[in-house]
């Protein structure tokens, strides 16, 4: 069991207020989805906490913190670089927060494009970011936020789909990943 309040008293001290503030949404939603899921509450939170422990600075300075970490980026991770940070707060969830649980580290490596077979705990992880309080009362949101308490294989599904779509519309780079989860989870 970790202590949530230690390992919050080191990350806000590297975060900026905006991405705390969407952490604490993210780690209390995905204590939420826990409770519903019958998932282990401690660990979701911790993941939740620590999703974007990585996501500090520029994606200069990340890259950087890559390298003096010894962590490989591939072509896909520089080409859209604010997918670095799933990489890089997993390698520092366990380095620098002392997380081994593999779970958890999965939670924060997937939290952003998702992957095939998630664990429950992922599944929670990935939907959590997605319609934590801050994000907003939109119809997309509204949409996830009432399927995440009764079905996570379909909330995952249309939170994949809406990202697809919303990647489209702002002619973004699309990576890999978030295709074949769509896909998996019933999305395209």
């Amino acid at each position: 069991m970790y202590d949530l309040e230690e390992l919050d008293g080191k990350l806000v001290k590297t975060l900026k207020p905006n991405r705390y503030r969407h952490t604490h949404g993210v780690m209390y939603m995905a204590g939420a989805l826990a409770m519903a899921h019958l998932e282990n509450i401690n660990d979701c939170m911790t993941a939740g906490l620590l999703h974007d422990c990585g996501k500090f600075g520029s994606f200069e300075d990340q890259i950087a913190m890559c390298k003096k970490i010894g962590l490989k980026l591939s072509k896909e991770d520089l080409e859209i670089p604010a997918l670095i940070h799933t990489k890089l707060g997993a390698a520092l969830a366990k380095a620098e927060y002392g997380i081994e649980d593999k779970n958890i580290l999965n939670g924060i490596r997937y939290h952003t494009t998702g992957r095939p077979h998630m664990s429950k705990l992922e599944k929670v992880i990935y939907i959590a970011d997605f319609i934590e309080p801050w994000r907003g009362e939109g119809e997309w949101v509204k949409t996830v936020r009432d399927l995440a308490f009764k079905d996570l294989n379909k909330a995952v599904g249309t939170c994949a789909q809406l990202i697809l779509e919303y990647l489209d519309k702002e002619n973004s780079n699309i990576d890999n990943m978030s295709k074949l989860t769509a896909e998996f989870y019933g999305g395209r």
